[in-house]
């Protein structure tokens, strides 16, 4: 048995949280808001976030940082942009070679790091793992059947993870392509937020499916380029991720995109959202990636146009559907 400290108590960190107790561990939930734990204290459910769903009474709910001191693993469930500062602010609590698993899923903004390379940047002296994977925090929450992946470049720790995590109705695989997995959960938010866009505008099962479709072609495309595996892209993180994110009705990043296609504005989208939405906060960070590796990422691009005003929508698809004509062939770097 371990104890493990949540850091974060926003949807996924909770649902993480309560996962993480079916399997037998000892659970603390971090909270930067006072408020908050003293509101998930008084109903044992996180009614903002993650409402209808139980916390169980042997997970410590605190917003003390000391509290987190004598957990054996850390995770990190926090919005991609607070990374950096929740790992500088929880540094010396960890000891030399202890494990810390990030589950944000996104790409630092100016330095254009992944995820576990912000923690390993601030917390050095620990083992890095990433979990990831089609898993929306409200059926997690609900206990429904789920499958993700556990990512870290040294297989033992991947397999630590795994172990932590699994139940009957969470499997966890294990996988040591920690840059392909990581780009499969950051890049395919901007491909749920065009298929959201869509979604608004009134087209069909067509429209989004060629989305997804060309949408896991360059994330893959980009994805190699840095050094990730072909197939982890038709993987869990992959096509399992984008799949669920363009889909459902979960998914905030489809969602924000949906509002966009109905004719908000982004400010107006992202208040109704009232969650992060990874795929705007990294969308610009993607294309400046493309650009640095010298890949064509065409739904990319056209996102980023839309988000920073230089397109509407109508004219984003269309300078899309509009591309000169090209065969499929990825061997023959044959785009959208």
């Amino acid at each position: 048995m371990k104890t493990v400290a949540v850091i974060g108590s926003g949807s996924w960190g909770t649902a993480l949280a309560i996962q993480l107790k079916r399997a037998g561990n000892n659970v603390i939930l971090w909270s930067f808001k006072e408020s908050e734990v003293q509101a998930i204290l008084a109903d044992r459910e996180n009614k903002e976030f993650l409402p209808g769903v139980k916390i169980p009474e042997e997970i410590t709910v605190t917003f003390k940082d000391e509290d987190v001191s004598w957990a054996d693993i850390i995770l990190f469930a926090t919005p991609s942009k607070f990374v950096r500062n929740m790992a500088k602010r929880f540094s010396s609590f960890i000891k030399e070679g202890q494990i810390v698993i990030n589950v944000a899923k996104g790409l630092e903004e100016g330095t254009l790091l992944r995820l576990s390379q912000v923690i390993k940047e601030e917390i050095p002296q620990c083992k890095i793992a990433v979990l990831s994977g089609p898993s929306h925090a409200e059926e997690v929450g609900r206990e429904m059947a789920t499958a993700v992946v556990a990512a870290s470049e040294d297989m033992d720790v991947a397999k630590e993870v795994q172990q932590l995590f699994a139940t009957s109705m969470f499997r966890v695989y294990t996988n040591s392509d920690l840059i392909g997995v990581e780009l499969g959960g950051a890049l395919k938010n901007l491909i749920a937020l065009a298929a959201g866009v869509t979604d608004g505008m009134g087209y069909g099962d067509n429209t989004k499916a060629a989305l997804m479709t060309r949408g896991s072609v360059e994330i893959a495309r980009l994805g190699v380029a840095m050094g990730a595996r072909k197939e982890t892209f038709s993987g869990l993180s992959g096509i399992g991720d984008l799949i669920v994110t363009c889909t459902s009705r979960h998914s905030r990043n489809r969602m924000a995109g949906e509002l966009l296609g109905k004719g908000m504005s982004l400010e107006q989208a992202l208040e109704q959202v009232h969650m992060v939405v990874e795929g705007v906060v990294n969308a610009k960070a993607a294309g400046e990636l493309a650009k640095k590796y010298n890949v064509d990422m065409p739904i990319t691009n056209a996102i980023n146009s839309l988000l920073e005003g230089r397109v509407d929508v109508k004219t984003a698809v269309y300078e899309l559907m509009t591309r000169m004509n090209k065969g499929e062939s990825d061997e023959e770097r044959y785009e959208f």
